[in-house]
């Protein structure tokens, strides 16, 4: 069944949107593919108008500027027609196999509300953390800043013998989910600029009810940080930004005054070293 949306965000893209888009142009059961770039100038929109000018399914908004991944995942979202059921998040990083969507909507049919990821793996086959996650821990993430102990990772333990494994959070370089939920929760938070919008989605979803779970044997190549390896201080600082605005929507409230602004200054003084490194790679 043809009910699945593609929607790709796009940034200084160039160097795997091709392979991305001509994957997506294979898969089962793709009937839209939506393309949103945020204003790239590394000849990535020529790209997917060539794709564009080939395959009827595939639009592309083009951005004047950089209004951040959650706009314009929530931009791409809102050009889907009619008829369509499903949503799923690709980041143009992320090379699919073909059936790797119909694979994922099967699992994710029966479960009603859910908000389903793939088995990310890099270029040798190494699994990737991000795709099963904790919700961040900010106490715990103060008692490391403050040296009083090590911060715990935010990864999962993988349980193979699981087809779909229930976690907090998935990550957002891939996320399938039925187009009546994404709508229910208003789409992604546009507060967030980069980073943490997935953390939040997921959370939302959780609290509406929703399965949040990875396919563990649905795997995924994903060539991390494409678009971010030029602009270190831009993505560390949104990425930031982005705990902050996560901390503050959904733990402040229930924090004290003192604590919530001890986790502000972790945060920030987190910042440069993050930074430093983020550089030195």
């Amino acid at each position: 069944m043809q009910n699945i949306a593609a929607v790709v965000v796009t940034y200084r893209s160039a160097e795997t949107i091709d392979d991305c888009m001509q994957r997506l142009r294979a898969a089962d059961g793709v009937a839209a593919i939506r393309v949103v770039d945020n204003s790239s100038d590394d000849g990535t929109l020529e790209i997917v108008q060539r794709h564009a000018s080939a395959d009827a399914r595939v639009r592309f908004i083009a951005n004047p500027d950089n209004p951040g991944f959650g706009v314009a995942c929530n931009q791409g979202a809102a050009d889907v027609g009619e008829g369509i059921a499903w949503l799923a998040f690709v980041n143009p990083d992320c090379l699919v196999e073909r059936d790797t969507l119909a694979r994922l909507r099967a699992l994710a049919e029966p479960q009603g509300d859910a908000l389903i990821g793939a088995d990310l793996v890099d270029d040798h086959g190494v699994r990737d953390g991000a795709a099963r996650r904790h919700d961040p821990d900010f106490a715990a993430m103060l008692g490391g800043a403050l040296g009083a102990k090590s911060v715990p990772k935010l990864d999962v333990p993988v349980d193979d013998s699981r087809a779909l494994q229930p976690v907090q959070a998935i990550s957002g370089a891939l996320m399938l989910m039925p187009r009546a939920l994404f709508v229910r929760l208003g789409g992604f938070d546009e507060g967030y600029r980069l980073h943490a919008e997935d953390l939040d989605l997921c959370r939302r979803a959780r609290e509406a009810g929703a399965l949040v779970a990875v396919a563990n044997h649905v795997r995924v190549l994903h060539v991390r940080g494409v678009s971010s390896r030029s602009r270190p201080l831009f993505v560390e600082w949104h990425k930031h930004r982005g705990l902050w605005r996560y901390f503050h929507k959904f733990e402040a409230p229930h924090r004290s005054a003192p604590l919530r602004l001890a986790v502000f200054a972790a945060i920030w003084l987190r910042f440069p070293v993050a930074y430093l490194r983020a550089r030195l790679k």
